[in-house]
């Protein structure tokens, strides 16, 4: 079987939720099935710690699609004529959007409908793509994935006529998230913080995430404990992150802030194991990838109660409403105060991380793979 791939996300330094998630699975179904021949298509120079095995063969195609125009293109035009002479039996589509011109069937990943929850945190050219283009990529779509069960009744709601066509495969925390030595948190706290424990926010800095009354809550959490503390987060600038920039300039504890940047794997694999907590804040997730990796980090979690963080979290981390910095700072503040809590909570974090497994994930994605060629 020929199995086309569409692998734009797959990028050295540039992966995060979405990117991972494809990493993860498609690493271990190329290497799991050395009998299937993958064309992995890319839209940029891609590196080769991507071609996971010799039964993989890699495709450049222009232009870069990371902007609308260019979105409609490569999906429609560009990649569809490209692959066509592979003969594919099945085109994996894992970023939400898919080819409208194909015959080829088509297995679509959709991780969550934020364009509809939280419509002033993209832009309006990408809100019209969005909302123009999605019910049609998933009527094209053969058979459709999505990573939790709240995203699933979202899309159904939203879209009734995928009901009961939505399989749920969620993520997993890399195998390389674990606790560190008492040393390396040292040094990490050290090279970050200034040798002070640190609150961590993962992820990029862009409204959705929520970081403004993640700093207000921060300034409510100083003021109750004096305490030497510091945030950090703990992600690249992302879309529209000036107000941030800006709000930090004037911001009372502004010398207790870090901010890191986009960080290799490693990086942040030790940061996030070195933190005093996560704070997970988010608008909307359609999973959170971070909170289970700092669960199996053995990092204790704070999260938003909305979207599909309880529902990965569940009786394993804290929660607070993320518009609510005074609720936030209370939970934050739970977890200093209290260090038997902050203990039970990092074992239940263990626990529940256990519960996500990349190997099993991977298995149910074949599964859907073999289902949409039968289909087909």
């Amino acid at each position: 079987m020929v199995i086309a791939v569409n692998a734009i996300f797959l990028q050295k330094n540039l992966l995060e939720g979405y990117g991972h998630y494809a990493n993860e699975i498609l690493n271990r179904i190329v290497q799991s099935n050395p009998e299937h021949h993958f064309i992995f298509i890319f839209d940029r120079p891609f590196n080769k710690k991507f071609i996971f095995a010799n039964n993989v063969t890699a495709i450049q195609v222009a232009p870069a699609a990371r902007h609308v125009p260019a979105f409609i293109y490569w999906y429609n035009i560009s990649a569809a004529l490209a692959i066509k002479k592979y003969k594919p039996s099945i085109w994996i589509q894992p970023y939400g959007f898919c080819s409208l011109t194909t015959a080829i069937p088509q297995l679509l990943v959709v991780h969550d409908l934020a364009f509809k929850q939280a419509k002033k945190e993209i832009s309006w050219h990408q809100q019209w793509f969005y909302q123009y283009f999605t019910p049609k990529f998933l009527k094209k779509a053969t058979n459709i994935i999505t990573v939790s069960n709240y995203s699933k009744h979202a899309i159904e709601e939203a879209y009734p006529f995928t009901k009961d066509h939505v399989k749920v495969i969620p993520g997993a925390a890399r195998v390389e998230f674990k606790p560190i030595n008492w040393e390396e948190k040292e040094q990490i706290k050290e090279a970050y913080a200034e040798g002070f424990e640190y609150f961590i926010c993962v992820g990029g800095i862009s409204p959705r995430k929520n970081l403004m009354n993640v700093l207000k809550a921060f300034s409510l959490f100083k003021k109750w404990h004096k305490s030497n503390m510091k945030l950090v987060f703990a992600g690249r600038l992302a879309w529209n992150y000036q107000e941030i920039l800006e709000k930090l300039k004037t911001y009372k504890y502004k010398d207790d802030v870090v901010l890191t940047g986009y960080l290799t794997d490693e990086l942040l694999q030790k940061l996030t194991a070195a933190a005093y907590a996560s704070l997970y804040m988010s608008n909307y997730e359609g999973f959170g990838l971070p909170i289970v990796e700092a669960m199996q980090a053995g990092v204790p979690v704070i999260a938003g109660n909305n979207s599909g963080m309880p529902e990965v979290g569940g009786n394993a981390a804290l929660y607070a409403d993320s518009l609510n910095p005074e609720k936030i700072a209370e939970q934050m503040q739970l977890l200093y105060k209290d260090e038997k809590l902050r203990e039970i909570i990092i074992n239940k974090g263990f626990q529940r991380a256990e519960t996500f497994n990349w190997d099993i994930t991977a298995a149910l994605f074949w599964k859907e793979i073999v289902a949409t060629v039968k289909v087909s």
